[in-house]
């Protein structure tokens, strides 16, 4: 039998005479329910799950199987983590007995994999799309019902149908259970009349006679609704009416019989079985409502056609003029189809989601196909599976089909009202269990919504926190992970919102999400930041290939082909992001209800089920402005995932702040209306949240002593949340000499005692942890208010409130980021005291100024993004002057530091060779000093550049090493190398040359041409012009091109000139040698090189505009296109221009957002945004 059992069924399809085998029926678990010499699929209900607890053994078997199937899936199996998890699974098996808890992942992934086994179901292509709501909390009935109405709302979305399932906790000892006693959620009361006729449902007849000695009083019509009869841990049961608005129904009409709408026939538009049980990992969810959508045939065929229910056709034929009398007329047969006609119809009429027969029969074929390729078979039931009506003429019908049965599953099971045990009456008559008490009162839905209030503030945030929503962010400057963190505060008002570093991220998890808002920013001129590249690998894998596993992510082929993929997608307009040639999904479909979409197989990629928002940060001086955002909501969207909102991008030269709280309203908004808690209460506090008036008060922070201040690589460390380390100043050198008004600094630092913590490579970048200027600190200590001691070490605390089931709880916690130390010293290495205020912080100014003229104008500023700009781009004010132009502001040195952005690192290209310098870092800095307000106002001075001009050797400095993989040097040393770099771009090209030098020295092999062209004002200026001599002389470098823009007697050349210049050589080096090409600079040269070099390519090459543009992707993919961009120049009248032009719109918005402010409280959050839009 075991032999047999493992051979494979042929299985044939008559009508397109093709065979398939299956071997997936050999993983059954479970037998069939047929005997050696009877088939017994006919059955309705063939198989039962009994009522009794399972054996421990079972419990442990049957887990130990779900468990490994689980991460066979994620192609996890005996990892670390999967043989952890078992250890601790039946740990708790063997204490609790026969119990134990699914992870909320493990519980989505069995019960749609439940759904993907059901064999008698025909609709499973859209398995992947079930939404699982997590109700395992639930401990009454009457929170089982605000479940329930939830899953209704979810599910009916305004005739939209979404597949829902709602799990209530496991069975325990049999005696506990959770259950839905209805059938169905939805059904019509049947009524036995004195003669014998039904009204109503004939089905429900003996179910509406239990309901009417619980007590419910029905009108006894055709179409009562019964009430939801529930029962929880066990008690006995209560009724509870359902809400008329929840209950969305269509009344029948026909396309070409007038007469048909005076039959009165109408049908509820959600199809959802409550009675039947889930089985998962060895447990048992005895109450487990879950829909789909209709079929056209299960309400036209079954419930208004089959004698034994509504008995419509007879009636109908009559209507038709058809003779009843004679079956060789088929009036059967005719008035069946006008029936089924009439359904479709009607729905359709309403935009209700339906699906007809034919439609359904050939997607299940699709569904069929597919698994057959993926899982090597699919159960089906024949019997169920082919329509009820016209059956041959669907293509199901000449499938041969087997059945078996496999686990997860849903199964029957026994109606409750059969098996429940009364806690009252327990002396009645066991042959009379019907015969119920009645309770003292009838439930309805608004009186069980104030009790529940009533008993628990916190019971309606406990049940929509069953929808998980997931934000994840990518950051460099930590400005991501803030407004991420904010959003996470918003979304915590009615979601259980959970935020994670993209890197800390598990991508495993995606596909089961509801929920995915993305907040992101992009590093340099298109990469995704440093803890968002793993990701970016990964979600690029699963586009290509649908892996999401570390073989995937470790190709660095795939990284070079998302950078490129990523770069072409960000040459768009925000919102409409491009999609690639090899794409099949348009970005950003909209669900369709009509029948073809509805079991579509389309739009069935791996995100299938999850909706997703991304805001991303920039700056829209980049030509690639926001391309990493661009590139992950493209991806999202093509992977399957559903928009919530269109990609919204956040330009940090206007309007920033403003743009991310406008969508912030709007996806939150959004958000509580696709999961249907847009009426919650919670939503008042999250909109309270949302208003940009709110500001930090000072009761909220304090400063205590501290015993000692926090070492620099300790603090430093936890700050930017990275290892730190501290090395000393070899040499800081200006370049120019020392007597020269201009520095461009060589700092030199040694690494030695760092071994192999500081390593790196020609091309990496090194990260300088500056600090501010002495003078500038002293200042801002002298503005604020009650400082004691600004060198005694203080630590800062912060009011942290927590919802518990006795109210809010205030705890005083430790900041997360700012360690103990002194109040100069944070100000000096920990605050960023540079950068022009926020509008949020101005707010926050305001709000402790106590002139009212400078009030009403720091107002202006936070509220006006247009008027914010002006000032910030005239200005451009550090902390000081700003509290030096409002004088009046009184603030607290606690509140202050709380508030303060983080002092981020600098980056820098690393000019030397590990190999040519060892137990050595340099880098080259140009020192930036300025004068605001157009060369008039006071001077300005970068901040991280004039502290490494300042240090002396055997000073320490701060720091970390921030590795280029896509700017190394090519690993095939005999292919032509062309290098781009003007003024301090030539940073990473010293150390490619130093470490070609040391190489040639060491080596005896050929190797490549490297051609360098570098840019400068004057010669005078000219960085390292010896050392680049000593280089050309060594045949290190082959050519060097000047280019010179400011030198007197000669013509202004710029590098792109030079590369024109030499472009049939460039052809040469690039497209027939296979080149590599590099470019270091301020992102605007770096546009330019990149599209002069298409136009030498049209040029000088036989390619022509389209086979450019393709060569130049395919430079990319290759990892053979460089570049390495740095120190925009923001005070273009260009970039101020677009600012300005920003923040105009947003100024528009905003205001249009202040108008709503006035709208009456009772007003909808929803309204109010649809007047917004």
């Amino acid at each position: 039998m075991k032999d047999a059992k493992n051979k494979p069924l042929r299985l044939r399809n008559y009508s397109t005479n093709s065979e398939n085998y299956d071997f997936l029926h050999s993983q059954q678990q479970m037998d069939g329910v047929c005997t050696r010499n009877v088939c017994n699929t006919a059955l309705m209900f063939g198989r039962k799950t009994p009522n009794d607890p399972r054996p421990t053994e079972e419990v442990l078997r049957l887990a130990k199987e779900f468990i490994d199937e689980y991460y066979q899936s994620i192609k996890r199996f005996k990892s670390e983590q999967h043989l952890a998890r078992w250890v601790e699974v039946e740990a708790h098996i063997e204490k609790n007995g026969n119990t134990y808890d699914l992870t909320q992942t493990e519980l989505v992934y069995g019960a749609k994999l439940a759904w993907r086994n059901a064999s008698r179901c025909i609709g499973r292509i859209q398995w992947s799309k079930l939404q699982v709501f997590d109700a395992r909390f639930v401990t009454t009935a009457s929170g089982m019902f605000e479940a329930i109405c939830t899953h209704v709302k979810y599910a009916t979305n305004k005739g939209n149908i979404r597949s829902a399932i709602s799990i209530f906790p496991p069975r325990t000892d049999g005696k506990h259970d959770f259950r839905v006693w209805n059938s169905q959620i939805l059904s019509y009361g049947g009524y036995k009349n004195e003669d014998g006729s039904i009204t109503g449902d004939p089905l429900n007849v003996e179910f509406t006679e239990l309901c009417t000695q619980l007590g419910w009083k029905s009108q006894k019509t055709r179409w009562d609704i019964l009430p939801l009869v529930l029962s929880a841990n066990g008690h006995d049961p209560e009724w509870f009416d359902f809400p008329e608005q929840m209950v969305l129904t269509v009344h029948f009409s026909h396309p070409d019989f007038d007469w048909f709408k005076e039959l009165g026939l109408q049908w509820y538009t959600l199809p959802a079985v409550s009675g039947m049980l889930f089985d998962c990992g060895g447990l048992l969810f005895p109450a487990a409502p879950f829909n789909g959508w209709y079929m056209g045939t299960e309400i036209g065929a079954r419930d208004l056609g089959d004698v034994q229910r509504y008995n419509m056709l007879e009636t109908v034929a009559l209507k038709m003029g058809l003779d009843t009398h004679n079956p060789v007329g088929l009036w059967k047969d005719r008035a069946l189809v006008e029936l089924n006609v009439a359904v479709l119809y009607s729905f359709q009429l309403q935009n209700i989601t339906i699906v007809d027969h034919h439609t359904a029969a050939e997607t299940f074929m699709k569904h069929y196909e597919n698994e057959q390729k993926l899982r090597g078979g699919c159960p089906a039931d024949w019997v169920w599976i082919v329509p009820p009506m016209s059956g041959s003429v669907t293509p199901v019908f000449h499938q041969e089909m087997s059945t078996y049965y496999l686990r997860p599953s849903y199964e029957y099971q026994e109606p409750a009202w059969k098996t429940h045990v009364w806690k009252k009456n327990k002396d009645r008559d066991s042959a009379s269990r019907t015969s119920v008490r009645k309770p003292k009162r009838k439930f309805r839905f608004k009186e069980i919504a104030r009790a529940v209030k009533f008993t628990s503030k916190l019971f309606g945030k406990a049940l929509s926190k069953r929808i998980k929503a997931t934000i994840l962010y990518a950051t460099e400057t930590g400005k991501s992970e803030m407004y991420a963190k904010q959003l996470c505060e918003i979304f915590g008002h009615t979601f259980n919102a959970q935020v994670y570093c993209m890197d800390d991220y598990d991508i495993i998890d995606i596909e089961h999400e509801a929920l995915v808002l993305v907040v992101t920013s992009t590093f340099g001129n298109g990469d995704p930041p440093e803890n968002g590249e793993k990701f970016a690998k990964t979600l690029y894998a699963m586009k290509t290939s649908g892996a999401t596993t570390g073989a995937a992510q470790s190709s660095q082929g795939s990284l070079n082909r998302s950078l490129s993929f990523m770069r072409m997608n960000s040459q768009t307009d925000v919102g409409t992001p491009n999609t690639p040639p090899a794409a099949s999904v348009a970005a950003g479909q909209q669900c369709s209800w009509s029948n073809s979409d509805i079991m579509s197989e389309n739009d069935m990629g791996a995100l299938s089920n999850v909706r997703f928002a991304v805001f991303s940060l920039g700056s829209s001086a980049y030509p690639n402005f926001c391309a990493f955002g661009k590139y992950v909501d493209t991806l999202l969207s093509e992977l399957g995932g559903e928009r919530l909102v269109d990609l919204t991008c956040g330009d940090e030269l206007a309007g920033q702040e403003q743009q991310f709280n406008l969508w912030a309203k709007e996806v939150f908004t959004l958000g509580c209306e696709t999961f249907c808690l847009d009426d919650d209460a919670a939503m008042r506090e999250a909109t309270a949240a949302l208003k940009a008036e709110g500001v930090p008060k000072s009761v909220d922070v304090k400063l205590v002593p501290a015993p000692s201040a926090t070492a620099d690589d300790e603090g430093l460390a936890r700050a930017h949340n990275k290892k730190v380390y501290s090395v000393p100043i070899v040499a800081s050198i200006n370049l120019h000499g020392e007597k020269a008004n201009r520095w461009t600094q060589q700092v030199i630092v040694d690494i030695t005692k760092c071994g192999e913590q500081l390593k790196y490579e020609p091309g990496d970048h090194f990260a300088v942890i500056p600090a501010n200027q002495e003078e500038l600190v002293k200042g801002v200590i002298s503005k604020l208010i009650a400082v004691d001691d600004p060198d005694k070490p203080v630590k800062i605390m912060v009011m942290k409130e927590t919802q518990t089931p006795n109210g809010t709880l205030r705890l005083w916690e430790e900041h997360k980021r700012l360690p103990s130390n002194t109040i100069r010293q944070l100000l000096t290495r920990y605050c960023d005291i540079t950068t022009p205020p926020t509008p949020n912080f101005l707010r926050l100014l305001s709000a402790h100024a106590g002139d009212n003229t400078q009030k009403e104008r720091l107002d202006q500023l936070a509220s006006d993004a247009h008027e914010y700009e002006e000032w910030k781009h005239q200005h451009y004010p550090h902390l000081l002057e700003v509290l030096e132009e409002f004088p009046s502001v009184e603030l607290e040195p606690a509140l202050l530091l709380s508030q303060l952005p983080l002092l981020q690192s600098r980056i820098y290209s690393i000019s030397s060779s590990p190999a040519a310098q060892p137990g050595e870092l340099h880098l080259t800095v140009a020192v930036v000093i300025y004068r605001s307000e157009n060369g008039k106002g006071p001077t300005h001075y970068g901040v991280c550049s004039n502290f490494l001009r300042d240090l002396k050797k055997g000073d320490l400095l701060q720091c970390f090493v921030r590795s280029a993989q896509s700017f190394h040097l090519p690993s095939d040393e005999s292919v032509p190398i062309v290098l781009v770099g003007p003024g301090t771009g030539v940073a990473p090209f010293r150390g490619f040359w130093q470490h070609r030098l040391h190489s040639i020295n060491n080596k005896k092999e050929t190797f490549g041409e490297m051609s360098l062209f570098f840019g400068c004002r004057t010669r005078t200026l000219d960085l390292y012009g010896q050392e680049k001599e000593q280089m050309r002389q060594a045949g290190v470098l082959t050519q060097i091109h000047l280019a010179l823009s400011r030198e007197q007697g000669v013509p202004k050349t710029y590098v792109q000139d030079q590369l024109v210049e030499e472009g049939k050589e460039l052809v040469r080096q690039l497209v027939y040698d296979c080149g590599h090409f590099y470019v270091c600079g301020d992102c605007t040269m770096a546009e330019c090189v990149f599209q002069r070099l298409k136009t030498i390519f049209l040029q000088h090459s036989k390619m022509n505009k389209q086979e450019v543009e393709n060569y130049m992707i395919q430079m990319r993919d290759e990892n053979r296109y460089h570049e390495d961009i740095f120190g925009i120049t923001l005070r273009t009248e260009e970039i101020h221009r677009q600012s300005r032009e920003t923040a105009r719109k947003v100024s528009g918005s905003l205001a249009k957002v202040r108008e709503l402010r006035s709208l009456p409280l009772s007003q909808s959050l929803s309204g109010a945004i649809s007047k917004l839009e």
